[in-house]
């Protein structure tokens, strides 16, 4: 079943830019999909429509069957930027806490939730802690932590470990997936990285610019949990080579 539906969905900016041009999109329940394309193609636009943070120009997009999502009012969605977007004057705890006291739960509701939260994200004993005192990757594990304390059905993610070195951006990977894997949650991921998303989804829809528009739609067949003995084997390097060969063709579209 599709939790959500994107069709014929197009958005022009004020200024005349067209970010998007007649994108179609079905995202399925429980699976982990990325976006990948070059830069401009609409990749973000999409995650911001879908979560109700901008109008479309054109098309609609729909849920069909998703009882308790509704992006106008934010429910069941949760949205991880590029970057942590940390309150640096509040603690872990208040951070992780917010999108609950935003909707109004009392701190003594909230307090377990924030703590299994963040328990989740590897980050027990931390929340008293500032974002000055932790590493990039931690800070983004806290992000995450925010996303998942509304115990959300869909994860919305845009690059969230692009700017993370390699080795912190493997172990986000392992633990993101293990995660989905607990959960189920639908997940639908942004990356420029071929690499990471051939190792975290089970689908990459591979978009072009000028318009933003989808170009190609590729199953990536390999089965869960993944580990490091995938990321070196000859199936894992046949998918790359497929999704690079495609967003090649993306860019020269």
């Amino acid at each position: 079943m599709s939790v959500v539906r994107l069709s014929h969905v197009g958005k022009t900016y004020s200024n005349g830019t067209v970010a998007l041009g007649g994108v179609s999109l079905d995202v399925r329940a429980g699976e982990f999909l990325s976006l990948v394309g070059p830069s401009g193609c609409g990749k973000s636009t999409v995650l911001r429509l879908i979560a109700g943070l901008g109008e479309l120009s054109s098309g609609h997009i729909d849920w069909p069957g998703a009882t308790g999502l509704d992006a106008a009012a934010g429910h069941g969605i949760g949205f991880v930027f590029q970057e942590p977007t940390l309150m640096p004057w509040a603690s872990v705890f208040a951070n992780v806490m917010l999108p609950l006291r935003l909707k109004g739960v009392a701190r003594d509701q909230a307090a377990p939730r924030v703590a299994a939260a963040l328990a989740q994200v590897g980050l027990d004993g931390f929340a008293g802690a500032y974002p000055r005192q932790l590493s990039g990757g931690m800070k983004m594990r806290v992000s995450i932590a925010r996303a998942l304390v509304t115990e959300p059905r869909l994860l919305l993610m845009d690059e969230p470990f692009a700017a993370l070195d390699e080795i912190t951006r493997f172990k986000l990977n392992n633990d993101l997936l293990e995660l989905w894997r607990e959960h189920r949650w639908t997940v639908v991921f942004v990356t420029h990285s071929v690499y990471e998303s051939v190792y975290l989804s089970n689908r990459i829809v591979v978009m072009a610019a000028h318009p933003g528009r989808v170009v190609a739609d590729l199953a990536i067949d390999a089965p869960y949990p993944r580990d490091e003995a995938f990321r070196t084997s000859t199936a894992y390097n046949g998918f790359c080579r497929t999704v690079s060969a495609t967003l090649q063709q993306a860019m020269a579209a």
